[in-house]
């Protein structure tokens, strides 16, 4: 069984059955999730040994959020507790032409008081195959950066494989770091790279589009810059409305583009955590040695699926994404 790794905030997400506004419903649905929490769930699905290191509220809001993760099989042993609130976020679901909305409420959290040196990087990492982070993390607060920078160091030394989501959020950086210098500084330290032409431009200060020769330009480009880099993969999503997108994937070795064939999503029921499920399938693969061409279908019929699923995390199967990697996407029930 393989040991991963995950660091990063763990969310109450609040939002109304169905597909109501706001202003229609005196009712709240609430699901426990969070970026690098998501990767953590749909990899412990999948059959790793999943870690993850946070700190919530010591209140029934921050248990019920570990009793969540364990649900999902997440060893939550490195999940502390403080006197601060777990974060929140909103979530106004859209459909056809209107467009979702998300509002958030974690500039106190728990999280993001964390103290960097109350984490026990060597003892979390015995026996680790890989740690995976994001761009949200080290965005929160001088805590939260220093502690996944201590993690990163540590993580380099012991051998442990990194992989990156260097997810962009402009609103959450209030501490006085720019965000640029600090994720290059982060990027340097990882060895599998999850992203694209955005991601491309906000590290390099380049114009790159999403054509696949911008890709292989691309990531030339951010290897050259970050040589511990082996590999990048990237996800691309076409909406036609809220309710019906086209993902396709693509991945870069550092000689060859690999990609695959595109999946037409018509009903989406939960856009939230797609891009989550994308990268446990990435890592996945990269895991368990998958041939190239295989790792990037995994990854991106693991991000479809998740399109059918309420909730931040995928909760489906080896089973379930491989024969949609495999081309079945016929949806026809199983008996």
């Amino acid at each position: 069984m393989k040991k991963v790794v995950t660091f990063g905030e763990i969310l109450a997400r609040l939002t109304p059955p169905g597909f109501k506004k706001m202003s229609q419903t005196n009712q709240l649905e609430i699901y426990y999730g969070g970026t690098e929490t998501n990767v953590s769930a749909s990899l412990s699905i999948l059959g790793c040994n999943a870690v993850h290191v946070s700190r919530v509220s010591d209140d029934f809001l921050g248990n019920a959020a570990i009793s969540n993760l364990k649900s999902n099989g997440i060893d939550t042993s490195f999940v502390q507790k403080g006197e601060e609130p777990l974060g929140l976020y909103f979530v106004e679901p859209g459909a056809v032409v209107r467009s979702g909305v998300i509002s958030y409420n974690r500039n106190h959290s728990a999280f993001r008081a964390l103290e960097p040196n109350s984490i026990p990087w060597a003892a979390i990492f015995k026996d680790a195959d890989w740690f995976h982070w994001t761009g949200i993390t080290p965005a929160h607060s001088e805590n939260n950066f220093l502690a996944l920078k201590e993690g990163l160091m540590v993580a380099k030394e012991m051998g442990i494989t990194v992989s990156c989501d260097p997810a962009y959020r402009a609103g959450l950086w209030k501490y006085g770091r720019k965000p640029e210098d600090v994720l290059k500084g982060l990027v340097a330290l990882s060895d599998v790279f999850i992203g694209g032409a955005e991601q491309f431009n906000e590290l390099l200060d380049t114009d790159f589009s999403l054509s696949d020769e911008d890709f292989k330009l691309g990531s030339k480009a951010l290897m050259a810059e970050f040589p511990k880099l082996k590999k990048i993969y990237d996800k691309t999503r076409t909406g036609k409305n809220a309710s019906w997108h086209q993902i396709e994937a693509r991945m870069w070795n550092g000689k060859n583009m690999f990609s695959c064939e595109p999946i037409e999503i018509t009903h989406i029921v939960d856009r939230i955590g797609t891009g989550d499920a994308f990268a446990a399938g990435a890592i996945f693969g990269e895991l368990n040695n998958f041939a190239e061409k295989d790792s990037v279908a995994f990854a991106n019929a693991a991000c479809a699926i998740k399109h059918t699923i309420e909730g931040d995390a995928n909760l489906a199967d080896f089973n379930e994404i491989n024969q949609i990697a495999g081309g079945n996407t016929s949806g026809r029930l199983i008996r």
